[in-house]
């Protein structure tokens, strides 16, 4: 993922993108800029094993998604 996202950011320049980037970014040590965000990542990853994630695009033309 974070190889997709440095890829987003050399294409859109987001900032937002930049954010994250810069949050799990390792350190020297072998930790996080941002152990939080590193947290939040690792709740993703189970998510994903446990196929508890739902990527399913859904269009509702009623709402123009």
């Amino acid at each position: 993922m974070f190889s997709f996202l440095e890829r987003e950011y050399e294409l859109t320049g987001s900032d937002d993108i930049a954010g994250l980037l810069s949050d799990l970014s390792l350190l020297d040590d072998g930790g996080t800029a941002d152990p939080a965000a590193w947290e939040t990542w690792v709740q993703s990853i189970e998510k994903v094993k446990n196929d508890s994630v739902d990527a399913l695009l859904r269009i509702d033309s009623e709402k123009n998604l």
